[in-house]
């Protein structure tokens, strides 16, 4: 009876061990699966801005850092140097661009002292022809009480006099106006070529704001002889040296992106149908085979590259012979993001593995994941 209880007893435990893994099987059966699985990340590359000689290099390959890390310095000697020149530059276009200014000032008070003497010239015109008038009327009046003996010939000369010392003071009145026109024309002339020598003032000024975006050019050229790293990465594939000539947009290195780790899945197309973004995914990668990893579908791929249909001879299309009676399924890229990472997995771009999409659960999140069965890896 005693060995009858343990014999159903571990009866039923192989039973549900058996279950178990029928069930777990069966997920895996009954899902989309695809054996071709493969690590991905964005890869940064590093592109110097300017060119020169390295001066430091404190990573090594393969190392961790962090965004905002120095990973090399180019010699900056040369760039300083061009930051100095720019800074004097500024500094005599200023001087210039005051002494512009000098010369606009001094040009301005020279057309307001010639507009001052037209004005001048104008009130003695004024004066003049008043005296002018006054002076011929007292000049006829004199000429027409001499016949009547009530005045003298002297003072009919003198009346004349004054007429004749009047009229000539106008002219000279009328001369001073003409050259105050023209020194105001000349001013005027001086006074536009003196602002546009000057340009616009103040910061708008051209001539200060071309010295001003040297100096920025200058100083940013500086500020680029040191290279860090944009976001938290690994460094791959390093092979500069201290001395190794950094060359303007060539990549010097690379970064993995830590931040940016996902997996590609190449599913067969006729598995794909019921695959929604949002479906729970298991990732069993070839490094942790007893390591399942939660992921989630991101997105389906919306095309792959054709062989058949490229331009060959004459124009006409390349099309390769195919057997009739074997049709092989395409395999569509897959993205899945990665949603939990076990404790102990580091993920390595390239790295393999199988991937498992569980379809209908893009709201369910309860499900476990459980890495795929060793036939399935």
């Amino acid at each position: 009876m005693e060995n009858a209880r343990k014999y159903l007893l571990t009866g039923a435990v192989v039973l549900v061990a058996v279950l178990a893994v029928l069930i777990k099987y069966w997920d895996y059966v009954a899902n989309p699966w695809t054996r071709d699985g493969q690590v991905r990340a964005d890869i940064v590359q590093i592109t110097p801005r300017i060119s020169g000689p390295i001066v430091r290099l404190p990573i090594v390959d393969n190392q961790f850092v962090k965004a905002g890390d120095l990973l090399f310095e180019i010699d900056p000697r040369t760039f300083q140097a061009a930051v100095d020149k720019a800074r004097a530059e500024l500094d005599q276009t200023g001087d210039n661009v005051l002494s512009l200014e000098k010369q606009v000032e001094a040009a301005e008070a020279a057309v307001e002292v010639s507009r001052g003497n037209i004005a001048q010239a104008k009130s003695s015109i004024a004066q003049m022809d008043a005296t002018i008038e006054k002076n011929r009327a007292e000049y006829v009046r004199q000429q027409n009480l001499l016949p009547r003996r009530a005045t003298s010939e002297k003072s009919v000369e003198r009346a004349k006099a004054n007429l004749e010392v009047s009229v000539q003071e106008k002219l000279a009145s009328e001369a001073s106006l003409l050259q105050a026109q023209a020194s105001l024309l000349e001013s005027e002339a001086d006074l536009a070529e003196a602002r546009a020598n000057l340009g616009a003032l103040g910061e708008e000024n051209p001539q200060l704001r071309a010295a001003l975006a040297a100096l920025q050019e200058a100083e940013l050229d500086l500020e680029f002889t040191e290279v860090r790293a944009p976001v938290d990465g690994y460094v791959t594939n390093l092979n500069l040296q201290l001395g190794t000539q950094a060359v303007t947009n060539q990549p010097a290195l690379a970064l993995v992106d830590v931040a940016s780790y996902y997996v590609w899945g190449f599913f067969r197309e006729n598995t794909i149908a019921d695959i929604r973004p949002g479906d729970q995914a298991v990732v069993t990668l070839m490094t942790y085979p007893d390591t399942p990893i939660k992921g989630r579908v991101e997105s389906l791929g919306w095309g792959i590259a054709q062989q058949d249909g490229s331009t060959g001879v004459d124009l006409l299309p390349n099309v390769d012979p195919t057997f009739e009676w074997i049709r092989l399924a395409q395999r569509i890229p897959i993205r899945i993001e990665l949603t939990e990472l076990p404790d102990g997995v580091e993920l390595r771009v390239g790295t393999t593995g199988s991937v498992l999409v569980m379809t209908g659960t893009a709201d369910d999140s309860e499900r476990t994941a459980q890495a795929a069965p060793a036939v399935l890896q």
